[in-house]
């Protein structure tokens, strides 16, 4: 048995026992620790991985606490159907102020949290069949199978059942398809639009499952304390949580745990402890926290949890085993028209990148763009893929016009892509950013991963990203660190990456670059060895003596236009390439 698992079972063990052997002191703190867990853990899953900072967690809380306040106390509806009802309040809410607020972006984002969290709270304060300022009292305990929950230390159980749910359905979210897309929202974003993953509607499914997780915990609070009122719910409080799940470890599920710990515990004791030293009494705590959280982010600037896991590293998983193998896409005729583009400009303010620019290739054939620096040859490659919309022209894959189309639903016809500067998730392993390529040859969503349905599905995408990295000579790094790679490894891992994806025709951005001379050779064995099952090639690469020796045919480009397209033996003697590109005629 591993660390993890006797750390699991400890911890469960005393979840179980403590209720019944501490005083009642402490297992009031174990309940407001259980409470805040919840609403960290959602913005673990909203800021720490997707990188969407909000403030506002305190208000959804809430909404939760005084839906349930509210229907339980003037209607007599049951608790457990004021649950419900709370959350699809919160969902549909959480569903508008996310529409709203993802629309921004960098420091915009969170100001627009703060906004929405302060007018939530003046909300709750200035309606009267909510008591104003004074709140909601007299609300019901909860019954459990007939067992009225009207003490701590039985809601204790409650909360911390709710709590180890919440902890891991998002552990099984984030080990699977849709946790690996969830992770590439923070720094990934682009190359995961690139494979299939609509990011917009993933930033709305986190923002609004950190919503209903802080819903939760409010009904919670408010069937613990029996009274709301909005001063638990301001934007101090929304700052407080961001605070534990930033010390736990933003990017840690087990750091919303550590995290809401010890900042309870140590806002408990501060307030004993700070008056008697000062002499008066006043949020001093807050003060204490800044600073903390100030020398933390210079020690340890992902969280106590990490910390933790870096001392005691896990050991490796193996693979999952699966017999089942993912449908691969018919592959086309020899000849066929692959790739076609007529035409195509791309104007930034006053600079032509491309200036009508028309080329076309077959399927089974490598062919490379070449260009000085500068050409746009990269640009044209965001063109094709759909990461760039055109000025004008028109760009046809397999007959089909794709230049209105974006990136994500680009891939899906059979084009795959790599960077001309490494676009990885360097905390993820080299298997799960492979696994990224074939997002969309899966289709299970968060529910099924939350809940630890897709398995067979998740086991199948796993394999196919090690049987691509066996392919291209990785197969030996596949649960190291993709940061810990070399450049020249990092670029083949991108290659392992769209070919996850099943593409019939791949766009390599520069794949030679970094790349040792022994690399080099295997890299062009590789490329060959895919020609020859189908696979078109289109290459953008500087290394001259690697693109001659490889290409079927070329495209030059200079300052965004076509300047010469034939066999490479044609290029080497073209005089207008020599002149441009190869350094003059002699």
């Amino acid at each position: 048995m591993n660390r993890a698992r006797l750390a699991l079972g400890a911890f469960l063990a005393f979840m179980l026992i403590a209720p019944l052997v501490l005083p009642a002191f402490h297992v009031t703190l174990l309940n407001y620790i259980g409470l805040y867990s919840i609403v960290a853990l959602g913005l673990v899953l909203l800021t720490g991985v997707g990188g969407l900072t909000s403030f506002g967690q305190a208000a959804f809380v809430g909404v939760g606490a005084y839906t349930t306040a509210y229907l339980s106390t003037a209607y007599g509806v049951s608790p457990w159907l004021t649950l419900l009802l709370g959350l699809a309040l919160t969902f549909v809410l959480s569903l508008f102020l996310g529409f709203i607020s993802l629309r921004l972006s960098g420091h915009y984002l969170p100001l627009g949290t703060i906004a929405w969290g302060i007018s939530l709270y003046y909300l709750f304060g200035n309606m009267e069949f909510l008591g104003g300022h004074n709140g909601l009292s007299s609300i019901p305990a909860i019954s459990l199978f007939g067992l009225a929950l009207d003490s701590a230390r039985k809601f204790d159980y409650l909360i911390w059942t709710l709590a180890s749910l919440a902890l891991l359905s998002m552990h099984n979210l984030l080990d699977s398809r849709s946790g690996r897309a969830i992770r590439a929202l923070k720094g990934g974003g682009l190359m995961a639009e690139s494979f299939g993953v609509d990011t917009a509607r993933m930033k709305i499914i986190i923002f609004v499952h950190a919503a209903l997780l802080a819903s939760l915990s409010g009904w919670l609070y408010a069937h613990l304390l029996r009274f709301v009122n909005p001063t638990p719910f301001s934007i101090n409080a929304g700052i407080e949580y961001l605070f534990m799940a930033v010390v736990g470890g933003a990017a840690s599920v087990w750091g919303a745990v550590v995290g809401a710990g010890i900042l309870t515990v140590l806002k408990q004791w501060l307030q004993d402890l700070l008056p008697r030293l000062l002499g008066q009494s006043g949020n001093f705590e807050m003060i204490v926290f800044g600073v903390l959280l100030v020398i933390l982010l210079q020690r340890a600037r992902e969280g106590i949890m990490p910390l933790i896991v870096n001392r005691f590293p896990a050991p490796r998983r193996p693979l999952p085993a699966t017999t089942q193998v993912l449908p691969k896409r018919a592959r086309p005729a020899a000849g066929e028209a692959m790739l076609e583009i007529r035409n195509v400009r791309k104007v930034f303010g006053g600079l032509v990148a491309v200036n009508e620019l028309s080329f076309a290739m077959n399927s089974g054939e490598i062919l490379g763009l070449i260009g000085p620096n500068g050409a746009g040859k990269s640009t044209v490659f965001n063109l094709v893929t759909g990461v760039l919309p055109g000025t004008g022209g028109e760009v046809y894959f397999r007959g089909e016009r794709i230049d209105t189309l974006s990136a994500r639903d680009i891939v899906p016809r059979g084009m795959a892509r790599t960077f001309q500067q490494v676009h990885l998730l360097p905390t993820m392993s080299v298997l799960e950013n492979v696994a990224i390529g074939a997002h969309l040859r899966g289709s299970k969503g968060v529910i099924s991963a939350a809940l630890r349905l897709e398995r067979e599905e998740e086991a199948m995408l796993l394999a196919e990203a090690a049987r691509q990295l066996e392919r291209v000579g990785l197969g030996g790094h596949v649960q190291e660190q993709a940061g810990s790679l070399a450049l020249g490894q990092q670029r083949i891992l991108e290659i392992a990456r769209a070919l996850c994806a099943d593409p019939v025709l791949l766009l390599l951005d520069e794949p030679a670059a970094g790349l040792r001379y022994q690399e080099k050779r295997a890299l062009a064995e590789l490329l060959r060895k895919l020609r020859s099952e189908g696979m078109s090639i289109l290459l953008v690469e500087h290394d001259m003596d690697f693109v001659m020796k490889l290409v079927d045919r070329l495209v030059v480009m200079d300052f965004g236009e076509k300047l010469a397209e034939g066999l490479p033996q044609e290029i080497q003697t073209n005089p207008a390439v020599l002149e441009a590109y190869l350094g003059g005629v002699k």
